[in-house]
Order: structure tokens, then C-alpha cells, then sequence
């Protein structure tokens, strides 16, 4: 058996029936809806029960992120696209036209992470237009982590279905 097989057979590129494959959708989903424009969503919670400090602490880890998402798409947002359109394109024509369950499986979570990302950039710029501070800033926080909920919730739907019907369709020997 060669390095390659051997490599093959213990990294099983059948993604959809790989329980590591599940177990970074689960983590990925679970840290996009934590980390809301990367403020963590506890202190979101506690600003909104304590108030006072960790208000102001969130009201500093919100501006701090917000800076540094719009600064980053300001400077180099046009480039980040461009590679992120070629990045999805080529996934979806491995994916579709040449049916590789590998580009499957990473298009499933890698489109819907780039709403996300689009998502974030638009909360950031309307909590700068804004001056998002107080209940306002706890109030754009929680429609974003919404929004992102409702996002993972569709992508893991669409992915479950997608790989079960791999699985049934290809078999547990791969056709």
C-alpha cells in the first residue's frame, strides 16, 4: 500500500460520512454564534444584567472590533471578495460538475460562513453610523447573533440533508 492509500484510508475523504466533519460544523457554528463581530456573547449578557462596567467593557470590545472590521474591508475588502467569488467558484465546479464530496462538504460550510462575514460588516457599519452604545449596541449584538442562528440553522438543515442523501446515495463503499 502506498503513502498516498494509506493516507486516503485514514483521512476518509467522504466527508459526509466523516464524524470529525460533523464535529467541525458543530464548532464552527457554535464559535460563529459565541463570538458575535468578536465580542463574546457572555458579555453581552452580563453588560445587560450588570450594566456599569461591563457595559463599558463591551462598548470598548465592540468598538475595537468594529474599527477593525471596517478598517480591513476599507483597505483590502475589494481583494478579500475577489478571492472569496474565485474560492467559492471553484468550490461549486468541484462540487457540481465533478461531483467531489470533499468540495461539497466544505462549499456547504464555507458559503454560508461568507453570509456570515457580509452579515458582520454590515452590523459593523451600522453600529458606526449609529455610535452604537447602551441598550442600542446590546440590541444590534442580539439581532446579529440572530441572524447568524438563523443562518447555521439553514446550513446545518441543508447540510444534514445533503449528506444523508450521499450517504444512502453512495453507500458505505463509495458507489
Amino acid at each position: 500500500m502506498t503513502l498516498y492509500q494509506t493516507i486516503f484510508e485514514v483521512i476518509d475523504m467522504r466527508s459526509f460520512s466523516n464524524l470529525w466533519y460533523w464535529i467541525a460544523v458543530a464548532v464552527v457554528w457554535s464559535s460563529a454564534s459565541h463570538w458575535v463581530l468578536g465580542v463574546p456573547f457572555d458579555l453581552v449578557l452580563r453588560a445587560r444584567r450588570n450594566g456599569e462596567q461591563a457595559l463599558a467593557d463591551l462598548e470598548d470590545l465592540a468598538r475595537i472590533n468594529v474599527n477593525r472590521i471596517l478598517y480591513i474591508t476599507q483597505v483590502s475588502g475589494i481583494w478579500i471578495i475577489g478571492f472569496n467569488c474565485f474560492f467559492m467558484t471553484m468550490l461549486f465546479t468541484l462540487a457540481i460538475f465533478y461531483d467531489f464530496e470533499f468540495a461539497q462538504a466544505v462549499l456547504l460550510l464555507a458559503f454560508p460562513l461568507s453570509l456570515v462575514a457580509l452579515l458582520s460588516v454590515s452590523t459593523a457599519q451600522q453600529i458606526r453610523e449609529d455610535s452604537g452604545t447602551g441598550e442600542r449596541l446590546i440590541k444590534r449584538l442580539n439581532r446579529h447573533r440572530l441572524y447568524t442562528q438563523i443562518i447555521g440553522m439553514f446550513s446545518i438543515f441543508v447540510t444534514s440533508m445533503w449528506g444523508m442523501y450521499q450517504n444512502l446515495y453512495t453507500g458505505p463503499f463509495g458507489g
